[in-house]
């Protein structure tokens, strides 16, 4: 596609299996249907939240081609690269190059913890596989491993490196980044519950979860506060946040699913170990959603 910037709502989408477990396109395209209408400015396909370890590579090659023909350059589809050996993750990158990905989202190695010259060099030599623009998903909280300041200073050198999924849930490293390298990093906020907080700080983005089922007033709360219209932003943001708390449980993939469900854009079928919910759990969550959904807000704005 065109040129396009690492800014704006890139929904992590779930991935869509019917009951027998294979992959959904219908269903999917009926989200991504509700995601282009909403105004979303890209996805990410194969993140947690699209339950990448369960997939095959043909799987995820369906996805990413059906994704570019569906959306037809409208918007960026960005595929995910979480690996544990740098051969597998090259391997991937030039994967995704080849199948017409327009960015990829780069993961620290799987399963070993390095340190901060391995760090580097894995994601320098992933990044330099290809020419695709690359977001570095900064998640220490979940995958044990920090790129940290002095990490990025290294990576600041390599031109496809371009943006930050920041996930580390502490808001002042925005600041630092913006204090250390101004404009050299997009900065896309990678937890929900962080969403508003970091943007107000200039953050240039979010990578969401719950906008998985609730595209419309994702879009608005970036929306409005890029017009500095921090009141009604503010409104809907407190109207949101125990919605956005499923993001941060590790079951965030099948509660997200849960939502999508009940807001008619998505199914619950999850790949074991996953399992889906029953008993108290499901009458819990169903309640937080439900009570989002009868008092969801009326959007006057929405561009």
């Amino acid at each position: 596609m065109g040129e396009w910037k690492w800014e704006g709502i890139f929904p992590a989408l779930t991935t869509k299996f019917d009951a027998s477990g294979n992959l959904d396109l219908e269903k999917y395209r009926i989200n991504l249907d509700a995601q282009l209408e909403a105004g979303i400015h890209g996805i990410v396909l194969g993140g947690t939240l699209g339950e990448a370890s369960t997939l095959t590579e043909d799987e995820k090659s369906r996805l990413v081609r059906f994704s570019k023909e569906y959306v037809n350059g409208k918007i960026p589809v960005i595929l995910n690269i979480a690996e544990g050996s740098t051969e597998m993750a090259v391997r991937r990158a030039k994967e995704a190059y080849s199948l017409g990905a327009d960015g990829l989202m780069l993961l620290p190695p799987m399963r070993y913890k390095p340190d901060e010259r391995e760090l580097s060099a894995y994601l320098t030599a992933v990044a330099r596989a290809t020419d695709l623009p690359v977001m570095i998903y900064n998640n220490p909280v979940d995958y044990g491993t920090e790129v940290s300041l002095k990490v990025f200073e290294k990576l600041a050198t390599i031109d496809q490196i371009q943006a930050v999924k920041e996930s580390t849930r502490d808001v002042t490293n925005v600041s630092r980044m913006l204090n250390a390298f101004g404009d050299r990093f997009r900065i896309l906020c990678g937890v929900d519950t962080l969403a508003m907080e970091e943007l107000v700080l200039g953050a240039h983005g979010w990578v969401a979860g719950l906008v998985c089922a609730f595209p419309k007033e994702t879009v608005a709360v970036y929306s409005l506060i890029q017009q500095a219209k921090i009141e009604e932003a503010r409104s809907i943001y407190r109207w949101f946040i125990p919605l956005l708390e499923l993001d941060i449980h590790p079951k965030l993939v099948q509660y997200i699913k849960l939502a999508e469900t009940m807001a008619g854009i998505g199914s619950e079928y999850v790949r074991p170990p996953r399992l889906a919910l029953e008993g108290e759990e499901l009458a819990r969550i169903t309640a937080i959603i439900q009570r989002g959904l009868d008092y969801r807000p009326v959007l006057t704005h929405l561009s």
